[in-house]
């Protein structure tokens, strides 16, 4: 492990905010997470522009913020949210998309593994499905949890909203595809 991975937060904040150019660190320790995070909320490509939009947007504002009002992770988990925001309508095409259930080249042909493609497919639909039934506020909460591994604390820095409310966004989330993918169970 080297010296930048034993860096703290806020000391890896004060070193980006005298020299800009230190910003790579933040982008070295960070990239990872973020873009796994959005490339759950988007196609691949997206999620490589959305994960590269993240950066640049919190480089332009990297003077706010504040290691007083909590750690990077979050901060840039929110600014990746704000940015997944901005590809909402791209988003809510994908997920239909996937609730139409995409064909996919075969793989193989082997029983299994046809079996184990088309679990994976209505499965993909079914989720697909029931997070089209979520409120925006109740998708970010619900894959910030799920794709982000944030704790309640940190989504709740990240979207700027209180703990509570994430409590609440989390149940109404998980209760709705609940529902969603029992009725498909039904249904199928």
């Amino acid at each position: 492990m080297g010296d930048d991975d034993e860096v703290g937060d806020a000391e890896l904040a004060a070193g980006f905010q005298r020299d800009p150019e230190r910003f790579q660190l933040v982008y070295d320790r960070y990239r990872r997470d973020i873009f796994h995070y959005v490339a759950g909320r988007l196609d691949r490509q997206d999620a490589d522009d959305v994960t590269a939009e993240t950066f640049l947007v919190a480089f332009r504002i990297l003077d706010r913020y504040d290691p007083a009002r909590g750690a990077l992770r979050p901060w840039l988990f929110g600014i990746a949210t704000n940015c997944v925001a901005e590809h909402r309508r791209k988003e809510a095409r994908h997920y239909r998309a996937m609730s139409r259930g995409w064909r996919e080249s075969p793989v193989e042909s082997h029983e299994n593994r046809v079996a184990a493609v088309v679990t994976a497919h209505r499965a993909k639909s079914q989720l697909a499905k029931a997070l089209l039934e979520l409120t925006p506020g109740e998708r970010d909460v619900l894959l910030l949890v799920a794709l982000g591994q944030l704790t309640h604390e940190e989504v709740a820095q990240a979207l700027d909203i209180s703990y509570g409310t994430v409590g609440s966004r989390l149940s109404r989330g998980r209760a709705k595809l609940r529902q969603v993918i029992d009725q498909e169970a039904l249904n199928g």
